[in-house]
């Protein structure tokens, strides 16, 4: 099979890309390198995939539509996997015009190339943070989302609305899937367990959010992985959507999907489980709740269980073992 992914260079998109070349499949990955973060890590992880003889990149940002065209067309993907975006609650504060133009415009782009060049199957990246100021838990695919707390939730709850338009008017079969705190070897430097580890390192004071008292449904990123990987098959149809296990539109051969691990964390809890893994207590600043966060989230992921028969389950004392590893192999730390 032939993939389109975008956003290979990043976090997801990196172990996504790996395990489908992995299995043989050839890979056609884009991304547009920004400078949100270290690009140097963002280049490791493309110098890794292009090992294998089944990956390709491609250096451009979605915005420019002429140039993701000719990739697109000269590629011939038969599923796109959407993962490429400006991602962090917290940043979207600061620098909102990023995520509209990564988030809106890029995927607008992507949804045009689809209408001109279906696919079998368009997969793209939500987030739980869509599910914004909702109380009720655990969060399910049927709740409502009209309430995002950033405007990083806000995009992407409009690429989920503009996805489901698309996936109505042109007949293109579609799944968005909605992630819960994914962490693991090779992730972003502004992730939590990216800076905790970094500060109880160094001796510096890991500042603690909301006086510890919050909880996530964190996700292991082999098991995200897998799960898209597994949902690239579960091809949604249009004729199928009067069976409302399955999660589809009345409207459209659309659903989305939570993928998470199903078992929230407290984050005092994870705080232990990577003072634990380095052999070193931390140091920590307690503050207020940051504006846009919320206390706590929790999937329902019997929906993705149905579908791919597999649901997430690493445990996040081995979780966040396995990043510590990498991250002192990655840093000599």
């Amino acid at each position: 099979m032939r993939f389109l992914v975008t956003g290979t260079a990043g976090f997801i998109g990196f172990h996504v890309a790996r395990l489908l070349t992995q299995a043989g499949h050839t890979v056609c990955g884009i991304d547009g390198m920004t400078t949100y973060y270290d690009v140097k890590l963002k280049h490791r992880r493309h110098a890794m995939l292009l090992q294998s003889p089944y990956f390709a990149a491609h250096e451009l940002m979605l915005e420019d539509m002429t140039a993701l065209t000719r990739v697109y067309e000269s590629f011939g993907p038969d599923i796109v996997i959407h993962l490429a975006a400006q991602a962090g609650v917290r940043y979207s504060l600061e620098n909102p015009r990023a995520y509209v133009d990564s988030n809106i415009v890029g995927t607008f782009n992507i949804l045009e190339l689809a209408r001109m060049h279906a696919p079998r199957h368009l997969l793209l990246a939500s987030t739980s943070s869509v599910y914004g100021a909702n109380t009720k838990m655990p969060f399910e695919e049927s709740d409502r989302t009209d309430h995002p707390l950033t405007l990083y939730a806000a995009t992407k709850k409009a690429s989920e609305l503009m996805a489901h338009s698309y996936a109505h008017l042109w007949h293109i079969p579609t799944t968005a899937f909605r992630f819960f705190t994914v962490y693991g070897p090779w992730g972003r430097p502004d992730m939590a367990l990216f800076k905790f580890t970094k500060g109880i390192l160094e001796g510096m004071p890991i500042d603690v959010y909301n006086n510890g008292e919050m909880q996530r449904d964190f996700t292991y990123i082999d098991d995200l992985a897998k799960a898209i990987v597994l949902l690239a098959d579960a091809i949604p149809q249009a004729e199928a959507a009067t069976d409302d296990a399955l999660g589809l539109s009345p409207a459209a051969p659309f659903r989305v999907v939570n993928v998470g691990n199903g078992q929230p964390v407290g984050l005092m809890d994870y705080i232990e489980a990577i003072e634990t893994a380095l052999g070193k207590k931390a140091v920590r600043n307690y503050l207020p709740m940051q504006a846009g966060d919320v206390p706590a989230t929790f999937a329902d992921c019997s929906l993705l269980e149905r579908l791919t028969g597999f649901k997430p389950n690493t445990p996040v004392e081995a979780g966040v073992r396995n990043f510590v590893q990498w991250y002192r192999d990655y840093h000599n730390a």
